[in-house]
């Protein structure tokens, strides 16, 4: 959600901080500041606003110098989007700058607490409360005889944080300037991500990779309850916990060119122009086509632990809990195991029955999503087994899950999820896959499937070579304020994630249904000025489905069918068409979802809408 980025060297800070906001701009945020240091003074820039329209403009206008600072852009919490709420805050002194992303559930009664002491507030926001307590606290550690620093132990602003840390209920990731120490910057997190960036004399801080992978690759993921003290020519790592604190540094696996626009108009359409790519980096290296079978390397679990599962449950949020819907087909098909998908926000407050031999699979693209990671502690506690399926390496879900499988997309920067879709589907495939094997999934079988699944990526190129055709039909319906998605069996999920790309990006009102469950109240809605977008292929189920595509016909509801090649018969029925490859009817999901995103795109576009950086929405949601 909200992004933090720091920098402390040789360089001048502020272009740094700048450049590293504008990458966490699809986060999702309201308004954005800097903070820097030079010569003991603290100088802050912030504005309510998009970065080129605000602060940007702002700092242009009105230079500051110095090499170390920290930038900040906000997802509004406590208080609306104005200037005062803006980060950075500053304590009482005005010698203390804390940016933070998280909420401290508690910011009243600390607040309470310093107003009786004569502290004055200037915004609405629990993070200004938290550089107030942090303040306090400093103030002690200098009254104490504790203010200098030897260079042994911990620094009197690192233990002035770890201080106020003690006292403060809630979640935060935060960075945390000092006039008194201008060669000095301190980082902290619990439950909301932050990342050291390691450079040759110089740091970074952040909370997430692509804000420093320009200038570093070599990263530290801190744990919960670490506490960083960061120089330019070193850095220093401490634990709020009962452990000593300990870290590890990491490569991000992409470079800076991963993360940039290109030739494209938005990031969510190079994303979605990625996917054959995604597909084949799911892929590469797991499918034993000998075999039959797929093979991942950190599941951590054995053979015989595997074929022992009776259950599995699938948490998930979002687009991720719809590839989990994909992946309770898949399972239950190839291996015969039952499959419970859960919501994760009310998966972790239900005392849900679960089996002894039950497996946990949390689903999340970042890696931080509050409520999963929340699903994921929860299934520890009860003693299950959890693996994660997850895209960013080192995150917090990855690091706690017992093993896991990483979907190896790359970054993905559109707020609206497109290839981690699609990479996250392709990795339940292998899953399924597997776990049939080792149960009762014939070997002639499982190379069909990896038949299929190898055949994709080249499907979807097809697929996307239609591009024009789909935004021509696209353009047909951007006027419509409804909009209904219907499949069934396989295509079920696909339909809620079409509604769900279009709803997050273009604001149209949309439904997804199983095609079926149309007769059982909602074809009530249908009329001329109401498009369904129906996944028909040829399958199991394409009588009945051509069945729902005629009640929606007599009805005069407009259609766009998703049909399979050579299906020439729906033309007669149908307004439109997008012919798709034909492929085994449970990777019918891979193929389906490309027209839908592609539709949902040209619809935004034509409407005017900021597809990256949708209202509202942010990428990474890490709060409740």
């Amino acid at each position: 959600m909200c992004g933090i980025i720091g920098y402390i060297g040789k360089q001048q800070a502020t272009p740094i901080l700048i450049e590293g906001l504008r990458r966490l701009e699809y986060r999702g945020y309201d308004s954005a500041g800097v903070a820097v240091l030079q010569n003991r003074e603290l100088t802050t820039r912030k504005k309510k606003g998009k970065i080129d329209e605000g602060l940007a403009k702002l700092v242009q206008a009105n230079p500051i110098y110095g090499q170390v600072g920290m930038g900040h852009t906000r997802w509004a919490t406590h208080g609306p989007p104005t200037d005062e709420n803006s980060h950075p805050h500053l304590d009482e002194s005005g010698k203390i700058a804390v940016v933070h992303n998280g909420v401290i559930e508690n910011f009243d009664t600390l607040k309470d607490r310093f107003l009786k002491a004569g502290d004055t507030f200037k915004s609405a926001t629990d993070t200004e409360v938290l550089a107030h307590l942090i303040g306090h606290h400093y103030e002690a550690v200098v009254s104490a005889g504790k203010g200098a620093w030897t260079g042994e132990g911990t620094h009197p602003l690192a233990q002035a944080v770890m201080n106020a840390l003690r006292e403060v209920i809630g979640t935060y990731g935060i960075g945390v300037i000092c006039t008194d120490h201008p060669g000095v910057m301190v980082g902290a997190r619990r439950g909301s991500p932050l990342i050291v960036g390691v450079g040759e004399g110089e740091h970074f801080l952040a909370s997430d990779a692509s804000a420093i992978v320009s200038h570093t690759r070599t990263v530290i993921y801190l744990k919960d309850y670490d506490v960083v003290t960061l120089f330019p020519d070193k850095f220093k790592m401490d634990s709020l916990g009962n452990e000593v604190a300990s870290f590890q540094l990491s490569k991000i696996e992409f470079d800076a060119d991963a993360a940039e626009r290109g030739t494209f108009a938005h990031y969510m359409l190079k994303e979605i122009f990625e996917q054959p790519k995604t597909v084949q980096n799911a892929i590469r290296g797991r499918l034993d086509a000998e075999d039959g079978t797929a093979k991942f390397g950190g599941l951590n679990m054995t053979t015989a632990e595997l074929r022992d599962v009776d259950q599995i449950v699938i948490t998930a949020c979002g687009t991720s809990w719809h590839a989990a819907l994909v992946g309770e087909y898949l399972i239950e098909e190839f291996a015969h195991i039952p499959v419970e998908v859960e919501y994760a926000s009310e998966f972790r407050y239900r005392n849900a029955p679960i089996e002894k031999n039950t497996l946990c699979l949390v689903i999340t693209q970042s890696g931080e999503t509050a409520d999963t990671l929340a699903g994921l502690r929860e299934s520890r506690r009860r003693g299950h087994k959890v693996l994660s399926i997850c895209n960013v390496v080192g995150s917090t879900i990855a690091r706690e899950a017992d093993g896991g499988i990483y979907l190896h997309a790359g970054p993905e920067i559109g707020v609206a999820s497109t290839k981690a879709f699609v990479s996250q589907v392709s990795v339940l495939t292998m899953f399924a896959l597997m776990m049939g094997r080792i149960r009762m999934l014939s070997n002639r079988r499982g190379s069909q499937i990896i038949k299929a699944l190898e055949a994709i990526p080249d499907q979807i190129q097809r697929i996307l070579d239609q591009s024009e055709e789909i935004k021509r039909i696209a353009l047909k319906y951007a006027h419509a304020e409804d909009f209904f998605f219907l499949g069934r069996q396989y295509n079920f999920p696909v339909a809620l994630e079409g509604a769900l790309k279009l709803k997050e990006i273009s604001y149209i009102h949309a439904e997804g249904y199983p095609a079926a469950e149309m007769k059982h109240g909602p074809i009530a809605m249908i009329d001329e000025k109401t498009p369904t977008v129906i996944l028909c292929p040829t399958d199991a189920l394409y009588e009945k489905t051509f069945s729902n595509l005629e009640e929606i016909k007599a009805r005069k509801g407009p259609i766009i069918a998703l049909a399979t090649e050579g299906n020439e018969r729906i033309k007669e029925k149908v307004e439109d068409v997008i012919y798709l490859p034909a492929t085994w009817e449970p990777l019918h999901p891979l193929l389906a979802v490309i027209p839908l995103q592609l539709l949902s795109y040209y619809i935004a576009v034509a409407r005017g809408c900021d597809v990256d950086k949708p209202r509202n929405l942010a990428k990474s949601v890490t709060v409740e």
